[in-house]
């Protein structure tokens, strides 16, 4: 087994915001995101790609609540619908990529990997969730959902939100099968969405739980678990930014790990936005990872080159 490389892809690389949203659009923005892929095979990686999928679970949601008001359908609790957006994003992405590597003449197996992710039950998550997830919500809505059980807030003046807990994640369940798949060769789609939420019961079986993994933390968990060298994060922007938004904002071509957690100690990086990813970035290379590259799709061959792009490093 070579160099490994982890690649999460952000929603926009696959829903960007302004997009119609159907699964005609979402094939052809996963077409565009995978073209990346490519300089990394150049540059002979073992690929490991992750993903996000806001916007696909939000929509399940949905599904869920039209189906309990006019069909009597059960519900799907969260941990399921995680599974299901691993499953059809998964085989999005591998359909999509397997037609790249084809007609590029490359030999190369993909393989889609739904992943559980271990967390604790005694994560401070649990008893004080979130996470926004789904569509706003008229104050009607909102309170159906609080006589069953669910936490909503009002986000901003602009409406409800459902939110759910989001544990750390600590472990990848299907590490080992990863790894094999990679000695053998085939680049896998794992960790979808964060992958799902479990934990490991009295007797040792898996148990899942009703919340979602932030999708930058459970790849840096990934990247850990699997011997990665470099964690490759794929989002709107082509490089990190202090100051963004602004008229002085400055981009980062590289920092270190103390540069990076200094930069976010002074709130450089909101939560909603780059924080999580500089947090993940962190992680990654003090678990052993070599390097990580933050950019946006369209830019991942001059990142690599070390032309755009925000690189962290170590020192």
């Amino acid at each position: 087994m070579g160099k490994i490389a982890v690649v999460a892809l952000g929603g926009n690389a696959i829903l960007p915001e302004g997009s119609p949203g159907d699964i005609h659009s979402q094939f052809a923005r996963v077409r565009e995101s995978l073209k990346s892929v490519k300089f990394l095979l150049e540059r002979e990686y073992d690929i490991v790609i992750t993903h996000g999928n806001g916007p696909q679970a939000g929509n399940e949601l949905i599904r869920n609540e039209l189906g309990l008001r006019y069909a009597d359908v059960p519900d799907l609790p969260l941990g399921v619908i995680v599974a299901a957006t691993e499953g059809w994003m998964g085989y999005m992405i591998e359909q999509s990529l397997q037609n790249i590597l084809k007609k590029a003449k490359i030999e190369r197996d993909v393989v889609t990997i739904p992943t559980q992710v271990i967390v604790s039950r005694n994560d401070p998550a649990w008893s004080n969730p979130t996470k926004p997830i789904g569509p706003f919500l008229n104050k009607e809505e909102a309170e159906s959902l609080r006589k069953r059980g669910i936490t909503v807030i009002e986000d901003a003046g602009r409406g409800y939100r459902r939110v759910v807990p989001s544990p750390i994640p600590l472990e990848i369940v299907e590490k080992d099968v990863i790894k094999r798949f990679l000695r053998a060769n085939v680049i896998v789609i794992a960790a979808g969405g964060g992958g799902i939420p479990v934990y490991i019961s009295c007797d040792g079986t898996y148990e899942g739980l009703e919340g979602v993994i932030d999708k930058d933390f459970a790849s840096s968990v990934l990247g850990k678990d699997i011997g990665a060298h470099l964690l490759m994060i794929l989002t709107a922007v082509p490089e990190v930014y202090l100051n963004f938004g602004r008229e002085d904002q400055k981009a980062l071509s590289r920092i270190s790990i103390d540069e990076a957690e200094g930069y976010l100690n002074r709130g450089e990086f909101p939560p909603g936005s780059m924080g999580p990813k500089i947090k993940a970035a962190i992680e990654f290379l003090r678990f052993g990872g070599e390097e990580v590259i933050i950019t946006s799709v369209d830019c991942v061959d001059k990142a690599l080159e070390g032309k755009s792009g925000t690189r962290i490093v170590k020192s």
